[in-house]
């Protein structure tokens, strides 16, 4: 009988561990959402490491502006896209076909989904909430 359990000391302890859980799974969200999109090292189409020198590579004034970060491959294939969407395009590469086009199509309004999530309200709140805790230890 020595060893009863305060219901209250129980509950709270309960409530501590799911308290303690939340945070962990918000600090994994955020995590997650920057590990897996904003890395500086790997081309954001393939994820292939880049070296320190393919990074921020830009076509010449008078090309398309690619706006992400591309291996050199994929960057070749994204202008590739741009000009195929303009009624051009190099003819001999007949596997860039209608469903090559839809997977970079997809992709590219992924991005923006992707983009627009983290410019959300809610996701902007999780990151304030985020950095009250840390503030706090």
């Amino acid at each position: 009988m020595a060893d009863i359990i305060s219901l209250g000391d129980k509950l709270k302890q309960t409530e501590e561990e799911k308290q303690e859980l939340i945070r962990k799974q918000k600090i994994l969200a955020v995590q997650k959402v920057f590990q897996c999109s904003q890395c500086a090292f790997k081309c954001e189409k393939c994820g292939v490491q880049m070296c320190h020198s393919e990074q921020g590579e830009q076509p010449e004034a008078d090309e398309i502006k690619v706006p992400y970060r591309f291996c050199e491959s994929c960057s070749e294939e994204y202008l590739d896209y741009i000009e195929r969407l303009q009624g051009r395009g190099d003819p001999d590469r007949y596997w860039h076909n209608d469903d090559w086009r839809e997977v970079w199509k997809k992709w590219i309004d992924y991005q923006g989904v992707v983009e627009r999530y983290l410019r959300s309200k809610e996701f902007m709140q999780l990151l304030q909430e985020l950095k009250n805790i840390s503030s706090q230890e």
